[in-house]
């Protein structure tokens, strides 16, 4: 207790700048989640889908990100053990943000399109070891996460390819390929609309104490949906057909008819990621303000909006900064990506991310996103996988939890051997 009164200003700091260094992190990897598939289709380019990412990542994380965080990283170490010596959940807590942070920090430098989530729970399972002991962490939870490194890629990657393959059948593989994606296009616009606004329905607005009734939580969506297929019908009919690109590439205009779809899907998927993912870095970070107050352990602590504007921002620096890096191994190493097949891997992962939210699985949105584009890509065959790079992928995501437990147990150490405890 004298420890936290004594060093109380500079634990604030801390916390602050590891929380920005986490959420920075947050914004440099997951962007790839919303835009890597619509850069990579040629939908958009890269400078305008940062924008579009930096301005839709900070709103969705300010104006839907708030709430009640779980501090202690989602139940995954036992905060009552820590109350006769709180000081070692704010080191704790702090040596997971920096461990995180910095485990980030390398995998988007190398290119590696790696969870925000299970490094958080890596570098929270470290710290409560490195703490406590093994007692200090609920092994049943971490069960859950473990199942689901194997489930929600793989649902990703069926969702994605059941999209590209209903596409291939209604549209590319018939007489009239342009005639019918003006004819399926709102249908699929609609389903865009539906599906996304789920996602934040669903995932956001419980976090700005707004709760909607059953019905008009899945009124909502239909409207969103039917408003955005009536949209998309004017945008597609004021598109006009490109018959001399259609030589070289037969479905050359079908694929600029879903160019709209793209950046839509595109815009709300970073709007979702930022309302849900931003609590993976102020999460922890309220945790050390509020015992920092109270001098005591609590199980839940109040997310300001000034934590939240902290995190938008981290977030948007971090899309601004390095974003390219992740965006381009999603969007274009795995496998080649059009607007139709962008299309069909983003609304794969946004539809798996609710289906799962919704029976409480705690999964990756970069899990979803990678398995989804595999899937659009395993519809044209193996072969068009770049399987080296599946599998460097894949080993980042082994090592996530590891590597972030021994970064978080290494700082843990070091913060206590600086400030005693």
């Amino acid at each position: 207790m004298e420890i936290i009164a004594q060093h109380e200003h500079i634990f604030y700091i801390l916390a602050i700048a590891f929380g920005i260094s986490m959420t920075w992190g947050i914004g440099a990897n997951d962007v790839a989640n919303a835009m890597g598939t619509s850069v990579g289709s040629g939908a958009i380019t890269a400078k305008q889908a940062l924008i579009i990412a930096g301005i839709m990542e900070f709103c969705g994380a300010y104006l839907a990100g708030g709430g009640v965080a779980a501090t202690i990283s989602k139940g995954i170490i036992d905060g009552k053990l820590f109350e006769p010596h709180p000081e070692l959940l704010v080191f704790g807590m702090l040596g997971a943000l920096l461990a995180a942070g910095i485990w980030l920090m390398l995998a988007t430098i190398r290119g590696w399109p790696v969870s925000t989530t299970h490094s958080i729970v890596g570098a929270v399972v470290g710290a409560g070891v490195a703490a406590l002991g093994m007692d200090a962490v609920k092994w049943d939870k971490m069960t859950e996460i473990l199942l689901s490194w194997f489930i929600s890629p793989v649902l990703g990657g069926i969702g994605g390819l059941i999209l590209m393959l209903s596409i291939r059948k209604l549209i590319l593989n018939t007489d009239n390929p342009v005639a019918q994606a003006r004819k399926w296009g709102p249908f699929y616009a609609f389903l865009v609309g539906w599906i996304v606004s789920l996602v934040t329905i669903t995932k956001g607005l419980k976090h700005v104490n707004i709760y909607l009734s059953d019905f008009a939580g899945h009124a909502l969506p239909l409207l969103i949906g039917i408003s955005l297929a009536i949209l998309a019908k004017i945008m597609m009919n004021r598109i006009e057909t490109d018959t001399r690109a259609d030589r070289d590439f037969h479905y050359a205009s079908v694929e600029k008819l879903f160019i709209p779809l793209m950046v839509f899907t595109g815009a709300s998927m970073a709007f979702a990621h930022g309302s849900n993912d931003v609590a993976n870095g102020i999460g922890p970070m309220a945790a050390v303000i509020q015992i920092v107050k109270t001098k005591a352990v609590i199980t839940e602590s109040a997310v300001s909006p000034f934590m939240l504007f902290l995190g938008g921002i981290g977030i948007a620096l971090g899309v601004a900064t390095y974003g390219y890096k992740v965006m381009a191994t999603i969007g274009t190493k795995i496998t080649e990506l059009t607007p139709t097949r962008g299309y069909s891997a983003t609304l794969a992962a946004s539809a798996v991310t609710v289906a799962a939210s919704g029976i409480g699985l705690p999964v990756s949105t970069t899990h979803i996103a990678v398995g989804a584009v595999m899937g659009v890509g395993f519809a044209r065959g193996i072969g068009a996988l770049d399987l080296r790079v599946v599998g460097g992928i894949i080993l980042s995501w082994l090592i996530t939890v590891p590597v972030g437990a021994i970064l978080a147990a290494t700082t843990f150490y070091i913060l206590r051997a600086i400030f005693g405890g």
